[in-house]
């Protein structure tokens, strides 16, 4: 490196620093000048731009490693969870019972009930709960209660009477109403399209709660080592409250925003596209939810569930429908990022997208397949021809721990095939909070151990935090701006307690962030 006259605002030396840049994978120091890298080099040669007002942090042989990036979560969704009931850690239907029924003695009759988490995977009784376990526990307070997943649901009986659900409503398109078998009255149980019939009537939450979720999902993610997140927004408030946040200075981490479809003709109209914005906030892809959960059986596939045979999941569109929203994306220039768990729901979106770039070719659309949990190999082989990229959880394999069950045997090889997708084409990294924890390391962790499943589809920790740090940011067209740590490249920087290529695999998860550096600035230092 050769040596430079200006100086630097930090300086970070005597440390491992992984660049995970193609030309100079390691280094000893960083230099930073404003929000942007100056030098990358040997400890000597940052010393030179060390001056009295430089801020110095001697890193002692730690990692630094770049800022790391969340491709897929529901930011401001998980801000405001956290303060809706927990039930993530329910053993048993009489665990979530009694959590509803301390939230129900201190609630004012009539008052709405939210609660989120819940999976009858490890609950005693292997089953949903159900109206009547909620009234039991809440008949004066309407109850809404959500699966881990996302796309379940769990109301009690004066829930879905504010919402009119009885034994003739019919089921809306791409959702479904449970019903008891022999009476034909709903269960309580909604998935997917049904649930808005329930969420409707609960009062949105304000504005000045919506920043506060922002300002709380900010904390959270900075502690996990990420200075960036794909953030999918639900609404024009939600889009609202991130931009106030932005100006109010409680947006701590960068936000790509993922844009519901269902706001795309306002964005034509308004002539915003992708990308538009700043380094702090931008509008980012469309998205698409054309398919359910694989947890909820409401994955789209092509072939039933092993265990549930008269059931092949849900489609949230209409094959004509899909194709033409996700024409008018692609001609209109939007990234386009369709959720589609299922091998059915993959396919179908791969065609929409074929069909589309060949009506209007492209050079450089970046559409994405979120999730992509089921894949056969020749839909791997699509997604590379047409260089879509595939927005994958690793956390998935691990929490999923009953997905071979739902596929069976034959189907097992398809399930999270993380290594031949990213050996195939761009794949990047998320964690589907508030699904899963906002953990970028415990993503790391599975994506590595794959808990002795599939053990020929693990990933190196190399191949992996690339997915979270250059492929995430390629996946938002900012591999110019971010996920390296190169000179001019923006100042977003993590040190690790440990070295995550040293430590053993089952030590990943287990390792801290000892300090985060969001545009040059120090914003967590637990090392002062």
């Amino acid at each position: 490196m050769p040596p430079l006259k200006i100086g630097c605002d930090l300086a970070l030396v005597n440390g491992n620093i992984v660049t995970m840049d193609g030309k100079s994978k390691k280094a000893e120091a960083v230099a930073v000048a404003g929000e942007r890298i100056v030098a990358v080099g040997k400890s000597s040669e940052v010393r030179r731009l060390i001056g009295k007002k430089t801020q110095v942090i001697n890193l002692h042989g730690r990692t630094v490693v770049p800022g790391m990036v969340d491709t897929h979560i529901h930011f401001v969704d998980y801000g405001l969870s956290l303060k809706r009931t927990d039930l993530r850690n329910a053993k048993s239907i009489a665990e979530i019972q009694a959590k509803v029924a301390s939230v129900a003695q201190a609630t004012r009759p009539g008052k709405w009930i939210t609660g989120r988490s819940w999976d009858q995977e490890i609950l005693k009784e292997k089953r949903y709960p159900n109206r009547h376990d909620l009234d039991r526990v809440s008949p004066r307070n309407p109850v809404i209660l959500s699966r881990v997943c996302g796309h379940i649901a769990v109301a009690n009986s004066l829930a879905l009477q504010i919402a009119s659900i009885r034994k003739e409503t019919l089921d809306p398109q791409g959702g479904h109403i449970d019903r008891d078998p022999i009476s034909g009255e709903p269960t309580g149980i909604l998935r997917d399209e049904a649930m808005p019939l329930i969420w409707s009537h609960v009062p949105p939450p304000t504005m000045g709660e919506l920043v506060e979720a922002v300002e709380a999902a900010s904390r959270k993610a900075l502690s996990a080592g990420l200075t960036s997140v794909h953030a999918l927004v639900r609404n024009s408030a939600y889009i609202e409250a991130l931009q106030e946040a932005r100006a109010s200075g409680k947006l701590g981490v960068r936000v790509y925003m993922g844009m519901p479809v269902e706001l795309l003709d306002h964005l034509i109209g308004l002539g915003i596209k992708t990308s538009f914005g700043d380094s702090w906030l931008r509008v980012g892809c469309v998205k698409m939810l054309l398919d359910g959960s694989l947890g909820g059986r409401t994955a789209a596939l092509k072939e039933p569930y092993a265990d549930d045979p008269a059931n092949k999941g849900l489609l949230l569109y209409q094959e004509g429908e899909l194709s033409q929203l996700v024409r008018k994306a692609h001609e209109f220039g939007y990234q386009l990022a369709i959720h589609a768990i299922g091998d059915h729901a993959i396919e179908l979106a791969l065609d929409a997208i074929e069909e589309a770039q060949k009506r209007t070719p492209r050079k450089d659309h970046r559409h994405r397949i979120e999730h992509a949990s089921i894949i056969k190999p020749g839909q791997i082989e699509r997604m590379a021809e047409m260089k879509v990229i595939a927005s994958v959880q690793p956390a998935f394999v691990t929490s999923d721990f009953w997905a071979k069950d739902r596929l069976g045997k034959s189907r097992e090889k398809w399930i999270y095939p993380f290594k031949t997708l990213f050996k195939s084409t761009v794949a990047s990294a998320g964690s589907d909070c508030p699904v899963e924890h906002l953990d970028p390391l415990q993503g790391i962790w599975a994506a590595v151990t794959r808990a002795g499943f599939l053990p020929d589809e693990r990933l190196s920790v190399d191949q992996i935090l690339l997915m979270y740090t250059v492929n995430a940011a390629y996946a938002s067209f900012e591999e110019k701006e971010k996920g390296s740590i190169s000179e001019g490249m923006l100042a977003d920087l993590v040190v690790l307690s440990e070295d995550p290529f040293k430590v053993s695999p089952e030590k990943l998860k287990s390792i801290k962030i000892d300090t985060v550096v969001v545009g040059g600035k120090v914003v967590k230092n637990s090392r002062s």
